[in-house]
């Protein structure tokens, strides 16, 4: 797999949209909030997806001089791994990281009110000293909250970057606009019809009009504006 910094191209994740017998190391990403095949390093992304730099040595001139920021803060890590529903803002440019419908990451432009915003899927929650109840996101955020019954493992929040406060609170329901991140659909965008819970070890589904899929597979949006057509297969 190579050094804690480097991993041979042919063993890099199939999300990564990079060619894999060109070159024999690939940069690894940071370790950070979201796992390998879910993020890309920054240095990849200026450099080989969007084509700002045509070397290492400019993404890193672009970094020092504080032009590239992630969710909202400057960011100083060429090897920052940036993930599923990150912002990326590259001086007057901003991009959001989606799945294309081959499950490979791309980052698609938005405009600068878009980017001013993120969605985050709550992965768990847990209660602190003082009954306070804190929120663990897909994102590695940690948010602290009141009300422990008004949120939902599965649900998604609307977060301001970089406050980092809650603009909406999306439940995780019959009827809410989905994006897919794994399985065959992946990629698309579906309303729920029904959500199944199973009483065992068995992971819980989640139907569509057409199709089901696992719920670790569903991401709900809700009536934001997600850049999705815009992304290239």
């Amino acid at each position: 797999m190579g050094s804690s910094s480097h991993l041979k191209r042919l063993a890099m994740p199939r999300s990564w949209p990079l060619p894999r017998k060109t070159t024999i190391w690939v940069t690894r990403p940071s370790p950070g909030a979201h796992s390998l095949e879910r993020c890309m390093p920054l240095n990849l992304i200026v450099r080989d997806v969007l084509g700002r730099a045509q070397t290492s040595r400019e993404v890193r001139f672009i970094v020092q001089n504080e032009l590239v920021k992630v969710d909202g803060r400057i960011c100083k890590d060429t090897r920052r791994g940036v993930g599923l529903m990150d912002v990326l803002s590259l001086g007057d440019e901003h991009f959001r990281c989606m799945l294309d419908l081959n499950g490979r990451l791309q980052y698609a432009q938005i405009p600068s009110d878009e980017a001013a915003w993120k969605i985050a899927r709550i992965e768990g929650k847990s209660t602190l000293k003082g009954g306070k109840t804190q929120l663990n996101l897909h994102d590695g955020r940690n948010l602290i909250v009141d009300d422990s019954n008004q949120y939902n493992t599965g649900d998604s929040l609307k977060i301001a970057l970089p406050e980092q406060t809650i603009m909406e609170h999306i439940k995780f329901s019959e009827g809410v606009r989905c994006y897919l991140v794994g399985g065959t659909h992946v990629g698309e965008v579906a309303a729920m019809k029904e959500r199944i819970v199973k009483r065992s070890s068995m992971p819980n589904e989640v139907s569509f009009e057409d199709f089901g899929t696992t719920e670790v597979n569903v991401f709900a949006v809700g009536d934001s504006n997600m850049p999705i057509t815009e992304v290239k297969v």
